[in-house]
């Protein structure tokens, strides 16, 4: 009875999600054109910075990855991905790189190829900058570096960088809400950029939408969405440090690194795990994020994470729909609100998923339901 009781719940939430697909589709379909631009008017930052609408032309933007020629190249869920040329402070052209893959959500740049995770394969673009029109128009073709990946749709979306060490790291999210997964699913991977050389970084992570390395220790920090359906105020997302490698961060059993899963945590006590670094919030939805290492943004933020936060779905007041900053000091670690006004009067024009510190010192920040990458700069 109680194994029913439990598919049907599963049942329940794969549905619940279903339903928040098609409504976030809905209301990107509503946005006027111009909500970019006129949305921006409502964010607020702190004194000295200001932000601007990048460009507006990036349906459903996604993970970002900057090139060395004034290229940004931007993943879709709807299944392209965008490459942006830019002169200065905004786009000059947006194309099509690449259309009709299977929910495109990361990208990463090494040695002039851009790498694209779809669900359940890693696609290379070689010498990709100078041939974007000749990809774009097919005359050019991907290469499949691996397809080894699961190919679950529920958590399937992937985030992707090259780490220090060379790697190309993959997450791999539950297929589920809440389930003991198998050794396939919840956890962050790394392959070699030719994709051979599989292995496990970190396990117990429910979903993974956002990682970078910190400049000066080279430890991997991530970001983890928390299970749904404990409520308005359980679980946290976390902000989670890999110290070494294999470590367990408590899913399915342990959640914010102090409360037992009511269904799985039994017999597992949360200090059988890592500890989250920091607690971000209930259903904040921690996506992309990026260690600050550019000149332009006062010293004090040299080192700093800046956090984009998508948005909650299933809690009665919302949370999150911002970009917070996060200093690291030793094992201290303070939050605060860096951008926030894509949500007034718990109405929503927007939702942050990723941002790229740029050549010159800005920070991007894209934004999926109103199609658009903004500009965060700073004068004094």
């Amino acid at each position: 009875m109680a194994t029913i009781l439990r598919r049907f719940v599963r049942r329940l939430v794969a549905r619940a999600f279903a339903v928040r697909a098609l409504a976030w589709l809905a209301a990107a379909a509503m946005l006027a054109p111009g909500a970019a631009a006129q949305g921006i008017k409502s964010i607020r930052l702190p004194a000295g910075f200001s932000i601007s609408v990048f460009t507006a032309e990036v349906p459903g933007a996604r993970s970002m990855a900057a090139g060395k020629g004034n290229t940004l190249f931007v993943a879709s869920r709807s299944g392209r991905v965008y490459a942006v040329s830019y002169r200065g402070e905004r786009a000059t052209r947006v194309i099509t790189l690449a259309s009709g893959l299977n929910l495109p959500n990361g990208v990463a740049l090494r040695d002039g190829a851009l790498y694209v995770a779809e669900v359940n394969r890693i696609l290379r673009f070689d010498d990709v900058e100078p041939n974007i029109d000749a990809y774009a128009s097919g005359e050019r073709s991907p290469a499949v570096v691996t397809s080894r990946y699961p190919a679950d749709t529920h958590h399937g979306a992937k985030f992707i960088r090259f780490g220090p060490d060379g790697w190309l790291y993959v997450p791999v999210g539950a297929p589920c809400n809440v389930c003991v997964p198998d050794d396939a699913h919840g956890l962050i991977s790394r392959i070699r950029p030719d994709g051979s050389g599989y292995e496990v970084v970190a396990r117990g992570v429910r979903n993974s939408v956002g990682f970078d390395w910190h400049p000066q220790t080279r430890e991997l920090w991530f970001t983890d969405n928390g299970r749904d359906m404990l409520g308005d105020d359980l679980p946290g997302d976390e902000l989670n440090r890999v110290s070494k490698p294999g470590e367990h961060f408590g899913y399915p059993y342990c959640h914010q690194g102090d409360t037992p899963d009511p269904e799985f945590g039994k017999g597992k006590p949360c200090s059988e795990f890592a500890a989250p670094a920091a607690n971000l919030g209930a259903h904040v939805a921690a996506l992309g994020m990026r260690f600050y290492t550019g000149g332009q943004f006062p010293a004090e933020y040299r080192n700093n994470i800046f956090i984009a936060e998508h948005g909650s779905w299933n809690r009665s007041k919302k949370s999150g729909y911002r970009v917070v900053r996060v200093s690291v000091e030793g094992n201290l670690v303070k939050q605060e609100v860096f951008a926030e006004g894509w949500m007034e009067n718990e109405r929503a024009w927007g939702r942050p998923v990723d941002v790229e510190v740029m050549p010159d010192g800005a920070l991007l920040v894209s934004d999926d339901l109103a199609g658009a990458v903004y500009r965060i700069s700073y004068k004094k």
